[in-house]
């Protein structure tokens, strides 16, 4: 794969294999055919799944355990032929091993008797329709098709139906249909008669006429109900329990976009100039602001970002055309061919006094002179553009679906990954000028409702109308120097493999020149480890090399007369297939590449002119090494010790590089079998709602606070907090030294402090609410944690233990970590400095009675009503 996994596209990488591994055999041992979805929010990186799992499925996979189908045949099927082209794509920009000529497209001249193993066909809905030539002479109401008998034309020896027929026949040949957009054309229509595309999925599913249904069907929906329901139906299958993708672990990884803005003017009304010209302006803003960010990365790659203009579905041209106007007129600077339409008709149209060709839709991105997009409702299924950041819509408040289903698409973030402390760059715009604040409500509802997947997006912030915070000017500058050296905590990998990850950083160490040769350094200390394994695992070693070189079986004697049998065991010595098979297993455990180094480390070492030889028995070594359990704990532990000590040793060095190549370290971080801390990202642009409405839907004005360290232009910051959270940042504010504080943000951004904790068996993290920053007498700058700790959640007391655990192994960085907590109408707190403290919660059975014990304090506001 070109692209690292994130860890949940890589845990449903592996549940899928696990499926298709599943489905596969019951297949080829029972005839029984079976069926199961995917479910990934948009933007989840659905097809770069996909690339793995193909690549698993043709290759093998030593780190899924995963080997390969020699048989394995995909058929890609969606019902739009250009999503078929994007698909495609897609998967050639994620794979580094599938080629143009494993990535196949039906076309009409397509004419063989079986599909080939080791490809991914592509084919749509309409190349199935009852007038294709590719069907043609297949009737699928013949309960008895003779090809005898049938009239083909254009000399064509097979039917699109008898080629997949035969594939499906073939015992040595494995079919897999991958239903994209899984949920589509599987209802049948009130307007169809059964020949129509509605009922083709169903039929490649179901079988038709005399061809079988589909053995293995892997279907991406985006939700499971949906998947369900199209399944419901299906013919003598059964189905295998579905892979669904955390929304909220894909919200987190940085791929999907933190913020999205929506503007709506404060009456009711249309004020479609107005806000046209502010969109205008926003993309300009944008486009500097990206312009900027790739100066000070010294990128040369700049994200050009595009304004997308949504029409009503029957548009006026000639109001198209003054639109366009007043967008040049406010930003004269934009050039005059700069602008496409994706409307259906496929066709270069006039709006006004402006020609605009069109461009296709999965063409988009790629097409970087496109800065503005005229388009009508959701533009295409599947269709997504990461530098479409500025949305105005002049459809109606009616219209809200069409809305939000284009904006969930703009959701991606264009470099991929999160800008650190920059909500102005991990934010969507979206301008609707014929809405007003009530009426825009329903929107918010539907995006934080996961648009078309309907997933809860508790992650993702809808704000109408927010206002820009910058750093705080009348914050010193130590202020910000103590909030960069506070540890922060990340999420460790659920299957952590330490060598990998070692062998990782030693590339990305050499790759910036930080460490000549690391690679090379990184398994010379492995083959050590290994070396001292081997003495001090000899005896183990010895029989697991017994077991490699020698191969048991039991010799069966039946008595054909009494019908008795009798069983013999035999030994024999293994032969060089044998040996090869056991290495490559100890390879899968310690890793590939290690197994081989070491074997020519071994090989070296062997006295002696026949090298073959010397490779096999280091091969037998390194096989017998594999058995042995202890030694692939000790190889983990050391390898885990030297990447860790690489990674303090680099520190200033990683931090000196640009945010790209800071973020593939702090994966590689994240890949540790324990927590390690991270650094902070300095935050430089937050959006913050200044207004809220009550459930009346009366609006009211956010309080404001002083000496945030962000801040509007008038020095305060906006903040909604419940009643006693507020009442707690105003008490702290009155503590005598106190010159700043920060409202940590509650999501996986760079820029919040992370603690982690223990649920159960499940690792999870924890952002205390608020850090506070004082100036003691001696100038030293302090920082206290003050959480204000809901007691009534489930999880209260696991973060309780996951807050001391990180109190006492940061002492030194803080003056102060305290939990607050509101118990009726008294407000106690916990001192999780100390160590009585936290041996306490450690010990206690709920977090109420901890804050009603003698180990809390009272915590002083100054209105306790």
């Amino acid at each position: 794969m070109k692209f690292t996994l994130k860890d949940y596209q890589e845990d449903a990488v592996k549940d899928v294999l696990d499926r298709l591994k599943k489905a596969r055999k019951r297949w080829h041992d029972d005839g029984d055919k079976h069926a199961f979805s995917l479910t990934a929010t948009t933007g989840a990186g659905k097809t770069v799944m996909a690339a793995a799992v193909f690549e698993a499925l043709f290759y093998g996979n030593d780190d899924f355990n995963f080997e390969a189908d020699p048989g394995a045949v995909v058929i890609w099927f969606s019902d739009d032929p250009s999503l078929n082209v994007q698909s495609l794509w897609r998967l050639q920009e994620a794979s580094d091993k599938l080629t143009i000529s494993d990535l196949v497209t039906i076309e009409n001249t397509f004419n063989r008797d079986s599909l080939e193993p080791g490809k991914v066909y592509f084919l749509n809905t309409q190349k199935l329709s009852k007038n294709s030539l590719l069907v043609r002479g297949h009737d699928a109401s013949a309960g008895n098709d003779d090809p005898q008998l049938r009239i083909m034309p254009d000399m064509r020896s097979f039917t699109i139906w008898d080629i997949i027929q035969n594939t499906i026949e073939n015992p040595d040949l494995t079919l897999y249909l991958m239903l994209d957009e899984a949920h589509r054309g599987m209802k049948e229509s009130k307007t169809t008669n059964g020949d129509g595309k509605l009922t083709i999925v169903k039929q490649l599913i179901n079988g038709t006429g005399t061809v079988p249904g589909i053995p293995v069907v892997w279907g991406i929906s985006a939700t499971v109900d949906r998947f369900n329901q199209a399944m419901a139906g299906m013919q003598g299958r059964s189905t295998l329990p579905n892979v669904v993708v955390d929304s909220k672990k894909v919200q987190d990884s940085g791929l999907l976009k933190d913020v999205i803005i929506l503007d709506v003017p404060d009456e009711t009304g249309d004020f479609s100039t107005v806000l046209l010209r502010r969109g205008a302006d926003k993309l300009k803003e944008i486009s500097e602001a990206w312009a900027d960010y790739a100066k000070q990365q010294d990128d040369s790659e700049t994200v050009l970002p595009l304004m997308v203009l949504q029409v009503p579905n029957s548009p006026d041209y000639n109001q198209i055309g003054q639109a366009l106007d007043t967008i040049f007129e406010r930003w004269s600077d934009l050039p005059q061919g700069c602008v496409g339409n994706v409307f259906g008709d496929h066709k270069t149209e006039t709006f006004g006094s402006h020609s605009v060709p069109y461009v296709e839709p999965q063409r988009v991105q790629e097409s970087t002179w496109v800065r503005i997009l005229i388009a009508k409702d959701a533009i295409s299924t599947g269709w997504d553009c990461p530098r479409a950041e500025v949305m105005v819509s002049f459809r109606a408040a009616t219209d809200k679906t069409y809305i939000t289903q284009l904006l969930g698409r703009m959701v991606r973030t264009p470099l991929a990954r999160r800008i650190p402390g920059n909500d102005r760059l991990n934010s969507v715009d979206c301008l609707l000028p014929r809405f007003d604040k009530k009426s825009v409500q329903e929107v918010v509802n539907a995006l934080m409702s996961g648009g078309e997947s309907g997933e809860d997006l508790p992650i993702r912030r809808i704000l109408i109308n927010p206002r820009e915070m910058q750093p705080n000017p009348a914050i010193p500058e130590e202020v910000w120097t103590k909030l960069l050296s506070l540890p922060s905590q990340t999420l460790p990998k659920r299957q952590s493999r330490p060598v990998k990850r070692l062998t990782a950083l030693a590339h990305e160490l050499a790759a910036d020149a930080l460490l000549a040769d690391a690679g090379k350094k990184a398994h010379a200390e492995l083959h050590k480890v290994l070396d001292s394994a081997q003495a001090q695992y000899e005896k183990e070693i010895k029989k697991a090399r017994q077991t490699v070189l020698e191969v048991e079986g039991k010799s069966v004697k039946t008595d054909l007369q009494t019908k008795a049998m009798t069983f013999d065991d035999f030994l024999e010595a293994a032969d060089y297939v044998v040996i090869e098979d056991a290495y490559k297993r100890a390879g899968r455990i310690i890793s590939p590449d290690l197994a081989t180094t070491y074997s020519e480390h071994l090989a070296a070492k062997i006295n002696g002119d026949d090298e073959e030889e010397a490779l096999i028995e280091a091969h037998t070594v390194v096989a017998a090494a594999g058995l042995v359990p202890a030694i692939k704990d000790r190889l983990d532990s050391e390898a885990e010790k030297l990447a860790n000590a690489w990674l303090t040793e680099h520190k200033s060095a990683i931090k000196n590089l640009t945010d790209e190549r800071q973020e593939v370290y702090r994966q590689i971080r994240e890949m540790s079998v324990h927590p390690l801390d991270v650094d902070l990202a300095r935050p430089n642009t937050w959006m913050q709602p200044t207004t809220a409405r009550e459930a009346n839907g009366k609006e009211f004005d956010l309080p404001r606070f002083q000496k945030h360290l962000l801040c509007d232009s008038d020095g305060t910051f906006p903040a909604n907090f419940n009643s006693w959270e507020g009442k707690v940042v105003e008490a702290e504010l009155q503590r005598e030294g106190c010159i700043a504080w920060y409202r940590n943000p509650d999501r996986a951004s760079q820029d919040s402090l992370g603690v982690t904790y223990e649920d159960g068996e499940e690792m999870k993290i924890v952002r205390p609410d608020f850090i506070f920053f004082a100036k003691l007498p001696d100038g030293t700058i302090v920082a206290d944690i003050v959480d204000p700790h809901g007691i009534h959640l489930a999880d209260a007391l696991p973060k309780l233990k996951g807050l001391a655990k990180y109190a006492e192994s940061n002492a030194s960085s803080y003056r102060r970590m305290e939990a607050v907590a509101k118990i009726d109408d008294r407000y106690r707190v916990l001192d999780l400095t100390n160590e009585k403290t936290r041996a306490a919660i450690e010990c206690a059975g709920s977090a109420k009675a901890l804050y009603a014990s003698e180990v809390a304090a009272e915590y002083v506001v100054r209105d306790q009503s």
